[in-house]
């Protein structure tokens, strides 16, 4: 229901408020992580599409990365390759290859167009199906507040929330083949959801009654993920021992 250039505009207005608002750490041994995994991954991201003939998903895309200082076990990716990390992940995340997997997931989210799906849904339901622009004329604010939980900005838990089953099984299935393409180890997509499992101390709501696989299926899923995505790490790996 959204068109692209449509989101495109909004993302980039919602994410320059967004960092007008919050306090961007612009410096440091971390931001310069933030950054350097980004540029991997996109870059990977970028030779994935070529390879598959469809770089054009990426036409209005200009990838920026801040590192934001905010309590929340959070992460996002608006569409157009804005991707903001929250302090409060780190302790999560551990180390280069753990940003990577959590980079990576949300940079998957935003080409897969999750972000546009989602947010046609809400103004489908909430709404009634009218136009994005007719939604922010007349009724901004509650516009506002559906985008920020569409796209992740509002949630604590932004990672694990808005998106669908399906969606978050997409987001991990890009997000490996991306990060694994980038020269990340697969392995450190296991072991940052068995973290954010342990985070969570199991109090975790019944899948049936969550939009997300539980915490227990979605390890076993990139668990059996791995294989598949080893070829693009191992081939990763040999391009940069061969140069």
């Amino acid at each position: 229901m959204v068109p692209q250039n449509t989101i495109l505009e909004y993302s980039e207005s919602n994410y320059r408020e967004f960092l007008n608002e919050n306090k961007i750490i612009t410096s440091g041994t971390i931001v310069r992580m933030i950054k350097h995994v980004g540029e991997n991954v996109t870059n990977a991201v970028i030779e994935y599409f070529t390879e598959q003939g469809k770089l054009s998903l990426l036409d209005g895309y200009n990838w920026e990365f801040n590192l934001v200082e905010k309590e929340d076990a959070n992460a996002w990716c608006m569409p157009g390759g804005k991707v903001v990390v929250y302090t409060g992940i780190l302790d999560i995340t551990k180390h280069e290859g753990g940003l990577a997997v959590v980079m990576a997931h949300e940079i998957a989210h935003a080409i897969a167009n999750h972000g546009n799906e989602r947010m046609s849904q809400v103004l489908l339901a909430q709404m009634g199906g009218m136009a994005l622009s007719t939604a922010m004329a007349s009724r901004p604010q509650q516009t506002q507040d559906l985008w920020m939980q569409v796209f992740g900005m509002g949630a604590n838990l932004g990672i694990l929330l808005p998106y669908s089953r399906v969606h978050e099984s997409e987001a991990d299935r890009l997000g490996m083949v991306f990060m694994a393409k980038a020269g990340y180890d697969p392995d450190f997509a296991l072991e940052f959801w068995q973290r954010m499992s342990d985070m969570k101390n199991g109090n975790v709501s019944e899948e049936i009654l969550s939009t997300h696989p539980s915490d227990e299926h979605r390890i076993q899923e990139i668990r059996d993920l791995i294989p598949e995505v080893e070829e693009y790490y191992q081939n990763s790996v040999k391009q940069h021992v061969d140069f």
